[in-house]
This record gives C-alpha cells, structure tokens and sequence, in this order.
C-alpha cells in the first residue's frame, strides 16, 4: 500500500490503486467544496454570521444588553447641588499655575529660515563633493 501523488493535480497523495484524489474527484463531478460551517463562539448551535464569531440570535442580544446598559448609564446621574461648587476655583483662575517660559532665540537652524535657490543647492552640492574627494586623495 504505496502512496503516490495525484496525476490530476500533482499535490495530494493517493494509493496505488486510486486514480485521483477526493479534492480532484469532486471538482471533476462537479461538485462544490463545501466548507466547515464554524459554530456560533457563545452558543456553540448555531453557525457564525459571514465575517463575524456569533450567530444572529446571540448578536441580537449583545446589542440588546449593550442597549439596554447605555440607557441605564444614562438615568444614573448624581444630582450635584451648585452651592457646593461656588468654593472650587474657576478654570480661568489656574492661568497663574502655569509659569511663563520665554523661548530663547539660537541661530542655531538660521540657516534653515533662509531660502535657498537651486543654484545655491547645487553649489553647495559641488562644494561638498569637491571636499569629500579631497579627503579621499589625503
């Protein structure tokens, strides 16, 4: 019981006394390959929805319970009384918190604010080639 590769499609193997493989078999009938149906993550009955891990039903009634938790989020505001607040510090009061920095000039990216044409670019390309191949001869 020897097992040789399929003649038709030269990936699968067979035995010696089969003609083609099953996948060959079927393609040659005619018939579709039917795919594993993937059951349902949460229920385990029923098959998964196309590109999602649930089936109908339990999709349904994740979006009812997160439904359902957004309107009860929603009535559970405390009530804040407003004399309270009145001894907190304004928002516009904290401007003071935050020190004044002064930025200091440096000429350090000076050349960066000047323009530049390409007559000047490629001099300095000239330039620079011209000093590298001098380091090169030293």
């Amino acid at each position: 019981m020897n097992l040789v590769k399929c003649p038709r499609c030269d990936l699968n193997y067979i035995r010696e006394d089969e003609k083609y493989c099953k996948v060959c078999l079927q393609e040659m009938k005619g018939e579709s390959r039917s795919e594993e149906i993937e059951l349902c993550s949460i229920c385990n009955e029923e098959p998964c929805l196309p590109g999602k891990d649930v089936c109908l039903f339990c999709l349904r009634e994740m979006n009812k319970s997160n439904s359902a938790d957004d309107t009860d989020n929603g009535t559970e505001t405390e009530n804040v009384d407003t004399s309270t607040i009145g001894d907190m510090d304004a928002v516009s009061g904290m401007d003071e918190i935050i020190p004044d920095v002064e930025e200091e000039e440096t000429d350090e990216f000076g050349e960066i604010d000047q323009e530049l044409s390409l007559e000047d670019v490629r001099e300095d390309e000239e330039r620079d080639a011209d000093d590298d191949a001098e380091e090169e001869e030293i």
